[in-house]
């Protein structure tokens, strides 16, 4: 079974990359050191590496290269994701403003939606069909040919991508908490693209959704508790880049890629909320995650909230199998409600301890 194979092998090569970022990173002091580079949002108390983006790259590079099909979508996602893995090198080394990593998520974003990835069309969440997002196109000339840009559907596409990048990379800051929960997205995207075999671009979307969560499965091991090597930028920045660009190759799953994603989801808008309100920038970060109110509040230990991650991401997975579109609109509502409850509980449960 060739899905199995690409599986491990990609998890194989992840698994000897790891090491050797991890020395040289330890060599050069490229370490995450809190007692020297403090931040409120930091959870870990000794230098750990923040070379994560790297292995991911490399595996995903070298098995996509042998496995799947070359074309320009390939050529232009491996430029965005080179160029996203640079910039987390960057920021593992010289701590980057939140500002250059956005404008490295748009320049990424840019990268494959100019190439010809875009949504055009999104299910309609009321009646049978679709709401056709490609209606509105504009010709011009570059280079010698006439050009189409999908002026909706090329903007939907962008900021789903910035979106998820974001919401994912927030969602990284206890050990094994994001590859735990990506893993599991990878895997059911790959297995929906699996579903559509006979269409040989699903195919190829699944292969690529089954390298990746073996690369992030490698990352799993070294990153669980007690972790050796952090996802940093490259890592967390890939996870969501790659899981919005299978979502849209893969028929514009929008929806199900939101239900994987819906507790990170639902912890990023009501972050941007509580920043917003309080006067602060909604990048700049900070400890009111949800991850940090279970671990600071609830005493949740680092695996079960990685756990939880994984597993309520497995729970909406599972359920995007089933569900209609209306049925994933209000299973995500639950989500909100259920992050949004978690958010309330925590603050009393303080109170009460004071």
């Amino acid at each position: 079974m060739i899905e199995f194979t690409v599986f491990l092998l990609s998890f194989i090569l992840s698994l000897l990359v790891i090491p050797l970022v991890i020395r040289i990173y330890q060599k050069n002091n490229w370490v995450d050191d809190p007692k020297s580079n403090k931040h409120i949002k930091k959870t870990h108390h000794h230098p750990v590496p923040r070379g994560g983006g790297v292995p991911i790259f490399v595996s995903f590079i070298i098995c996509s290269f042998f496995f799947l099909a070359i074309d320009k979508y390939l050529l232009a996602i491996s430029i965005a994701a080179l160029v996203l893995t640079v910039i987390g090198v960057l920021d593992d080394i010289y701590n980057l403003h939140p500002y250059w990593r956005l404008a490295a998520g748009l320049v990424a974003g840019l990268i494959v939606v100019g190439s010809g990835i875009g949504i055009a069309y999104v299910s309609h969440p009321f009646q049978e069909g679709v709401i056709h997002l490609d209606s509105i196109r504009l010709n011009f000339e570059l280079l010698g040919k006439t050009r189409e840009l999908w002026i909706i559907a090329d903007l939907f596409a962008l900021i789903f991508i910035l979106w998820n990048m974001n919401i994912v990379n927030w969602s990284k800051g206890l050990d094994g908490q994001l590859p735990a929960f990506v893993v599991v997205a990878f895997l059911f995207l790959g297995i929906l693209s699996d579903s559509f075999s006979a269409d040989p671009t699903q195919f190829n979307n699944a292969l690529l959704s089954f390298i990746l969560a073996g690369s992030f499965a490698g990352l799993l091991i070294y990153n669980w508790y007690p972790q050796k090597i952090m996802p940093g930028y490259g890592a967390g920045s890939l996870a969501g880049f790659f899981l919005s660009i299978l979502a849209i190759l893969s028929g514009a799953k929008v929806a199900t890629t939101l239900m994987v994603l819906a507790i990170p989801t639902a912890d990023a808008v009501f972050t941007i909320i509580r920043r917003l309100t309080s006067g602060k920038s909604p990048i700049w970060g900070d400890r009111g995650h949800l991850h940090h109110l279970l671990l600071d509040k609830l005493g949740w230990g680092r695996r079960r909230v990685a756990i939880f991650y994984a597993l309520t991401s497995l729970i909406m997975g599972v359920l995007s199998l089933y569900l209609n579109t209306l049925g994933k609109i209000v299973a995500l509502a639950l989500s909100f409600l259920l992050v949004f409850f978690l958010q309330i509980w925590t603050r009393i449960h303080t109170t009460k301890a004071i």
